[in-house]
């Protein structure tokens, strides 16, 4: 697990020592090349997600990008008298990690707020131990929509947490999105479903399963893999008894990629499709093929006139991971924190007792960011519904169309 920060406290008790001794306020350089006052201490933007193992290449980014977002804040002076400064706690994509992450962070009087997580099954663990601190949450790649609208999502939405917002779409959106593609796009109508057992992939799959049966394709075959696993023979022939046209895979790029792989050189030729979970470069270098698909959350970055200006400041960083695929959305969720904090301090002191005016703050928050409006609804949830298709063409991800689920 990787620190950015030392103890908040500590930072703060310094800061007061060497103002004391100096007889002047603390001041950080400013954007315009003057002082900014820094005097009140340091606050810190917590972010949980995976720095280590299987899914790092999407933790990384989400780290990267918040890491961009406070500094381009500490330029602008943007919370007036304190310097803000990124912790990150490695959650190793594990729900009992990423509780212990919480524990810590929620154990600072001086954490603002919280980036993260990447796991919707994280998020299940993270989400009551920051709620009890009344830390805010924003979440740049969870997508299951239980976390915003309990169980009963579809039929009677309940706010479990009001702690807890999120800046992307939701698998009740992405998983049909991907079956009309799938189904009325590309014609396949045998398909069969692999999931890894997680909440993420379940979720996913579950979505894409109703709207691929209501467009008129059959699941042939329905299989579990474990988010270990790495040799797939046996599901890869049990699915293949049903000659499927293609294969819906709920899960992530470590079990993903090897399955496609092996699939093909089993002879069974088919595409594979998954969600924002294998929609990483990395998918294609562990084994994913031409052909394979994947849905994922807001349009390309790359094509957004709203994320030049952070694609060009993050390559300006020089930071050697990629931003990945909730790169600009982790830049817009530490923005929406940092923002609101502003409006809910208004030039005043930090306490814990502000953590309710800063919650408010979030909750009605609008801002034009990498990926487009950030607003959020009554549950939490994003009113940013746009999602993309891509698919491998070439050794690389290409995106095939960009909308919204209608239906």
């Amino acid at each position: 697990m990787r620190k950015h920060s030392v103890k908040s406290a500590a930072i703060v008790v310094g800061v007061l020592l060497v103002a004391g001794a100096c007889g002047t306020n603390k001041t950080e350089t400013g954007a315009s090349g003057g002082a900014c006052d820094t005097s009140k201490g340091t606050l810190s933007i917590g972010v949980i997600a995976p720095q280590s193992g299987g899914l790092s290449a999407l933790g990384l980014g989400i780290k990267n990008s918040s890491q961009l977002a406070v500094d381009e804040a500490n330029e602008k002076c943007t919370v007036k008298g304190y310097k803000l400064v990124v912790d990150t706690q490695d959650d190793e994509a594990n729900p009992a990690k990423g509780a212990q992450a919480a524990t810590k962070l929620s154990s600072d009087p001086n954490v603002v707020g919280v980036v993260g997580t990447l796991n919707s099954s994280v998020a299940q663990t993270v989400q009551p131990i920051l709620s009890q601190k009344k830390i805010v949450q924003v979440s740049p790649a969870n997508t299951n929509p239980t976390l915003t609208r309990g169980e009963a999502f579809a039929t009677a939405p309940k706010r479990a947490f009001d702690t807890y917002f999120r800046v992307c779409a939701t698998d009740e959106l992405q998983g049909p999105y991907a079956a009309n593609y799938l189904v009325t796009k590309a014609g396949k109508k045998k398909i069969a479903i692999i999931t890894d057992g997680k909440t993420y992939g379940e979720g996913l799959a579950a979505e894409f399963s109703k709207q691929a049966t209501k467009n008129g394709a059959t699941i042939v075959a329905t299989e579990k893999v474990g988010e270990k696993d790495t040799d797939f023979a046996g599901v890869i022939a049990t699915i293949k008894a049903a000659s499927p046209d293609a294969l819906y895979y709920g899960g992530e790029y470590p079990q993903a990629a090897p399955l496609s792989k092996q699939m093909k050189s089993s002879g069974l030729n088919i595409p594979l499709m998954g969600g924002d979970g294998i929609y990483d470069d990395k998918y294609i270098s562990l084994g994913g093929g031409d052909g394979d698909l994947a849905t994922s959350v807001g349009a390309p970055t790359d094509k957004l006139d709203s994320a030049k200006a952070f694609v060009d400041a993050y390559a300006k960083k020089g930071f050697k991971d990629a931003y990945g695929a909730y790169g600009a959305f982790s830049y817009d969720a530490a923005n929406a924190i940092i923002g609101s904090l502003a409006t809910a301090l208004n030039g005043g002191d930090w306490s814990e007792s502000k953590r309710a005016d800063l919650l408010k703050a979030v909750g009605t928050y609008s801002g034009s960011g990498a990926t487009g409006s950030i607003k959020f609804d009554e549950y939490g949830d994003s009113t940013n519904k746009v999602l993309t298709v891509y698919q491998v063409t070439g050794g690389k991800w290409n995106a095939a169309e960009t909308g919204e689920f209608t239906g």
